[in-house]
């Protein structure tokens, strides 16, 4: 059977963007297992979400190694074998003829740039007869932002590119895209992308579902899991350090210290709202690029018991960030698909299971989450939600 679903990577030859897309081929090929799909457990396959198999991956990149490349890289450095990049890898040229040349936020006109990603976005769909296309964003994080009247407002926002201005950051410009070529979007790292007010009101105007912010994968998701512990056993956390050391393509563009608030605040945003108190605490994030595609993490917490007690709780979280993330995307690209076809409009909150700050009002414990998403999975299945 033909895909019938588009996946567009925004930074496609990237780290997650190109396990995700051996993931996918090899998955389909019958070549590897489906461990870490959460779209594939019963309990979320009833909302009866595309298969990976009926998933065509094209996207946006500014860099030029090829994806056969670039997996290479990625078994030399034990995210996956080199039997399975072998194995998949005229998948791999196909999908990397399917790559566009990307776009900056400083290159050019900002409406230029929107029309020439629609463009790209609406032509993949159309000549591979897709149904509908998914745009996911995993490129370079980018560093906070203020927001200015056209942030906040999408009327003045168009004024601003029709008068030949560059208000928007990439991710917004990417998701204002996306969106305009009637594709649901969704912000797998913590760029503004479609979070920025006037673009999420281009959303409703358009009538599209988008999700994120940040995806969920490693210490982050512990802490979601662990601090209702505490507060369901009424013990109060005192404090909550963190020490982050990663390679990689992220963990370079995290040194930078300006970009890198972009992810402590999203990281930092959860325990609060969990424990339902401030939360002292140092967050680092540290570049060490001799763990590769690898990333530590040591979390030091103390909290006080049964009359004052002192104590604490220290563990240690190591996981290959791009093996973590791949599968995620793919649960996106698929639960986002079904979200489309069920007319979701806006940010859909139920997805927060898989993002670190979450759009709306989605809960940050893992459990609640969990339940917030078989949920929704359950009223899409049913035909229940609109």
């Amino acid at each position: 059977m033909a895909p019938r679903t588009g996946l567009w990577f925004i930074g496609a030859r990237g780290s997650v963007a190109t396990t995700a897309t051996v993931g996918a081929l090899a998955m389909t090929a019958g070549v590897a297992p489906r461990t870490g799909c959460v779209a594939d457990l019963p309990e979320v396959a009833v909302a009866t979400p595309p298969g990976v198999d009926e998933l065509l991956i094209g996207g946006h990149d500014v860099v030029g190694d090829a994806l056969p490349k670039r997996a290479e890289a990625l078994a030399d450095d034990g995210v996956f074998g080199h039997e399975l990049a072998r194995a998949v890898h005229s998948g791999l040229v196909e999908v990397d003829a399917r790559v566009r040349p990307g776009i900056t936020s400083n290159a050019g006109f900002q409406r230029d740039a929107i029309e020439q990603v629609s463009r790209d976005v609406a032509g993949f769909r159309a000549a591979h007869g897709l149904d509908r296309v998914i745009v996911i964003d995993v490129s370079t994080t980018e560093p906070p932002l203020e927001l200015t009247p056209e942030h906040r407002d999408l009327d003045a926002l168009d004024r601003a590119l029709a008068a030949g201005g560059s208000p928007l950051p990439a991710s917004g410009v990417y998701a204002y895209a996306a969106l305009r070529a009637g594709c649901p979007f969704v912000a797998f790292t913590p760029s503004p992308g479609p979070r920025l007010p006037a673009i999420d009101q281009l959303a409703q105007r358009t009538k599209l579902p988008w999700a994120g912010t940040d995806g969920k994968t490693g210490e982050t998701l512990i802490k979601s899991a662990l601090a209702p512990m505490f507060a369901t056993r009424a013990l109060r956390v005192r404090s909550w350090a963190s020490y982050n050391l990663l390679g990689g393509g992220d963990g370079r563009s995290l040194a930078d210290p300006v970009t890198a608030e972009s992810k402590t605040r999203s990281k930092n945003k959860g325990l609060g709202s969990i424990l339902g108190h401030p939360i002292d605490g140092p967050m680092h994030i540290d570049y060490l690029p001799d763990l590769g595609e690898w990333k530590t993490a040591w979390d030091l917490v103390s909290f006080e018991g049964f009359l004052g007690t002192k104590m604490s709780m220290q563990f240690t979280w190591q996981g290959c960030d791009s093996a973590l993330a791949a599968p995620l995307v793919l649960d996106l690209a698929r639960l986002m698909a079904r979200a489309h076809q069920a007319g979701v409009v806006g940010s859909v909150e139920a997805l927060g299971f898989f993002f670190k700050d979450p759009a709306g009002d989605a809960p940050h414990d893992l459990a609640g989450q969990w339940r917030a998403l078989l949920d929704w999975c359950g009223q899409i299945g049913s035909g229940e939600q609109r």
